[in-house]
């Protein structure tokens, strides 16, 4: 479907820059608004039809669960997050020592920078950002999180979270597509585990996985 939906995109996105190459000039500002517009839509467009064609390939890849130092993944992570994202440099990232996990790890860095890069983006605004990754001690299975000090988020619309192309931000003031948690949601649920977030508007967010069944669910199931 997205192959399909790229064709007359194409020629929707095509067409308007003719127009206004071409025709730009006799036509007043208004109407030189109205192509630049089209041609926006048309970005984000193709944009979702990545996303949708990203989320399709992820379903099919193979889950190959090996020994991952999720201490060492992370903080990778958060350094190329710190290095592309616009006035992250100034955030704080702590990571706990000691954070292992069966896992795909090639998977697990894809939950890491979709939690690790919207944590640095939803804090940027404040003074001092801190994002902290580490887990719950004693709990079965291990539970991680990753917590910020940003923006937040209002409770009543957390269904809403992991959903395709949903936001709970406007995109002008922070970017993006409305994917990334919906990704995170599946490779966590790949792994038979769960995902989920707790947040209060201006007093950060904190979102917490697991990566498999707990011991006794896992024994049941056995049975």
């Amino acid at each position: 479907m997205s192959h399909d939906l790229r064709a007359p995109l194409r020629v929707v996105e095509g067409f308007t820059r003719i127009l206004k190459e071409d025709y730009g000039p006799q036509l007043d500002a208004q109407a030189n608004q109205h192509l630049d517009r089209v041609l926006s839509a048309a970005e984000r467009m193709d944009a979702m039809l990545n996303a949708l064609l990203a989320q399709a390939q992820l379903a099919s890849e193979p889950l190959q669960r090996q020994a991952v130092d999720v201490s060492a993944l992370a903080r990778e992570v958060g350094r190329e997050q710190l290095g592309v994202l616009n006035g992250a440099a100034r955030a704080e990232l702590v990571v706990a020592d000691g954070l292992v996990a069966q896992a795909d790890p090639t998977l697990l860095r894809r939950v890491l920078e979709n939690l690790i890069g919207n944590a640095l983006k939803y804090s940027d605004k404040v003074d001092c950002p801190l994002v902290s990754v580490g887990a719950i001690p004693e709990t079965d299975p291990e539970v991680y999180f990753v917590r910020d000090n940003g923006v937040g988020f209002d409770m009543v619309h957390a269904d809403k979270l992991f959903g395709m192309f949903q936001r709970l931000h406007s995109a002008r003031d922070f970017p993006g597509n409305g994917v990334g948690l919906a990704a995170a949601q599946g490779i966590v649920r790949r792994h038979g585990g769960r995902i989920w977030a707790e947040s209060a508007v201006g007093q950060g967010a904190c979102f917490y996985f697991t990566l498999d069944a707990s011991r006794h669910h896992q024994r049941r199931t056995e049975r």
